[in-house]
C-alpha cells in the first residue's frame, strides 16, 4: 500500500487544503463533554496552517437526517478548535452554500475554517453514487488538495471521506497514519503475549473481530453485556441480563475453537447485578453473585471483584493489548469498578496498550485516566474494529496510489 503523507503534497503555501477530520464529540447542549477527538485532530490542522496552507476542515457531528439541525451544529467545536490551534477558526454556517463560499474566499495563508456539519447535506451519506458525487464536486471545488485525517470515518464510503479523495491530490494526515501503524502492529506479527479485551453490549457487534483474532491473540478476555451470551452458551442462567439468543451457537463454536487452538478465553466468574437498569433517581443496589448463579430477577451490570482481579492478572506480562468495550455500565459508579480495573491494568503494560476508541476511550477519560497513560487511544471505534476484522476500509483504500 502506497499512501502519500502531507509532506508528499509539496509546498502548500497559498494552497487551499481540504481536511476531513473526525470532530464527532459528545455534547451536553453546547458544552463539549469530551474533546479527545478535537485534540487528536488539531496537530494535522496546525501542521497545515503552519505550512501556509489555507485550511478548510470538513467534519460531522452525530446523525442528523440530511438536513440542518441546531442540536448537531459544529459551532461549539469551532470555538474549541480555535483554542487548540492557537488562532481563530472561521466557521461557515452551511456546508457548500453562501456562508461556506464566502468563508473559503476570505481565507489568507495559514488561516483555518470549519464548514458546518457535512451530514446536514443528504449527499454526504447517500448510497447513490451520483448524489454523493455531486456533493463531493461542490466540496472539492473549495480545495487544491485533500488530507484524510478522520480515522473514525474511514470505514464509511461517504462524500467527504471517499469521493473528495478521488477528485483532488490526496494524502493521509498524521492521525490516520498513526492509527494505521498501531493497527498493523496489532495484526501483523504482534509482540507476545498478546491479550485482547472485549466488552460492550452486544456479541453481534464483535463477532467478526473475535473470529479474526482467535487466530492471532494468546488470550481473549470477555466482559460487558456481551458476556451473558457466552455464559448462556455454557448453560448458565443469566436472569434479565442482555442476551442474544441467536448467537448462542456462535459463542459455543468460538469457545470450542479457542480450546482446540490453545487460545485462552477468560470469562468472569462473578458478576455485579441489580434488579433494574440504573436510571432516574433510583439508587443502585449492586450485589455480587457467581457468574453461574445469576438470580432470575436480576441483570448483570459489571464484572465482579474476583473477575476484575483475574482480568488484571491476565494482562500482567502482556506485550500487546487491545481493549474495546467497557466491562459494565461505567457511567454509574456502582458498576464502574470492572472497567476501572482493566484501565488501570492497561496503564501498567510494558509494551503496546491500545484503547480501541468509542465507549472505551470515553470510559478511561470519565474515570480520570490521562491519555498518555496508554500507548494509544484510538479515535475510531468502528473503523478500528473493521480493520481488525480484516475488512477493507474505503476511506483508506481510496488513498492508495
Amino acid at each position: 500500500m502506497s499512501i502519500n503523507r502531507v509532506a508528499d503534497l509539496g509546498d502548500l503555501r497559498g494552497k487551499r487544503v481540504l481536511v476531513r477530520s473526525d470532530l464527532n464529540v459528545p455534547l451536553d447542549g453546547s458544552t463539549i463533554t469530551d474533546d479527545g477527538r478535537i485534540r487528536a485532530s488539531a496537530p494535522t490542522i496546525k501542521q497545515l496552517s503552519d505550512a501556509g496552507a489555507r485550511v478548510i476542515v470538513m467534519a460531522h457531528l452525530g446523525r442528523p437526517k440530511g438536513a440542518p439541525d441546531p442540536a448537531y451544529s459544529l459551532a461549539p467545536v469551532a470555538a474549541r478548535l480555535s483554542e487548540l490551534v492557537g488562532s481563530a477558526v472561521a466557521f461557515a454556517t452551511d456546508t457548500v452554500g453562501d456562508s461556506a463560499q464566502a468563508t473559503v474566499a476570505g481565507l489568507s495563508d495559514g488561516d483555518v475554517a470549519l464548514l458546518e456539519n457535512v451530514r446536514f447535506n443528504p449527499g454526504e451519506t447517500s448510497k447513490d453514487d451520483a448524489e454523493r458525487g455531486a456533493f463531493a464536486d461542490q466540496l472539492a471545488a473549495f480545495g487544491d488538495a485533500f488530507v484524510s485525517d478522520g480515522f473514525g470515518v474511514v470505514h464509511r464510503k461517504q462524500a467527504s471521506v471517499y469521493d473528495v479523495a478521488q477528485r483532488l491530490p490526496h494524502a493521509m494526515g498524521g492521525l490516520v497514519a498513526a492509527e494505521i501503524d498501531v493497527l498493523r502492529r496489532l495484526t501483523v506479527d504482534p509482540e507476545r503475549p498478546y491479550v485482547v479485551v472485549l466488552g460492550g453490549s452486544k456479541v453481534s457487534d464483535k463477532l467478526a473481530v473475535i473470529d479474526n483474532l482467535l487466530g492471532k491473540a494468546d488470550k481473549l478476555l470477555v466482559g460487558g453485556g456481551m458476556v451473558f451470551t457466552f455464559l448462556a452458551a455454557q448453560g448458565h442462567g443469566v436472569g434479565k441480563s442482555l442476551l442474544e439468543n441467536d448467537q448462542l451457537g456462535t459463542c459455543r463454536e468460538y469457545l470450542k475453537r479457542a480450546a482446540d487452538s490453545g487460545v485462552e478465553i477468560v470469562l468472569p466468574t462473578d458478576i455485579v447485578v441489580d434488579t433494574a437498569f440504573p436510571s432516574g433517581d433510583r439508587t443502585p443496589q449492586p450485589t455480587v453473585v457467581s457468574a453461574s448463579a445469576i438470580p432470575d430477577d436480576c441483570l448483570g451490570l459489571d464484572i465482579g471483584p474476583d473477575s476484575s482481579a483475574a482480568f488484571a492478572a491476565a494482562l500482567t506480562g502482556a506485550r500487546t493489548v487491545f481493549w474495546n468495550g467497557p466491562m459494565g455500565v461505567f457511567e454509574v459508579d456502582a458498576f464502574a469498578a470492572g472497567t476501572r480495573a482493566v484501565a488501570e491494568a492497561l496503564t501498567k503494560v510494558d509494551g503496546l496498550s491500545v484503547v480501541g476508541g468509542g465507549d472505551s476511550a470515553a470510559a478511561v477519560r470519565q474515570l480520570g485516566f490521562a491519555d498518555d497513560q496508554f500507548g494509544h487511544i484510538s479515535t475510531g471505534g468502528g473503523a478500528s474494529l473493521e480493520y481488525l476484522e480484516g475488512k477493507e476500509l474505503p476511506g483508506i483504500d481510496v488513498l492508495d496510489d
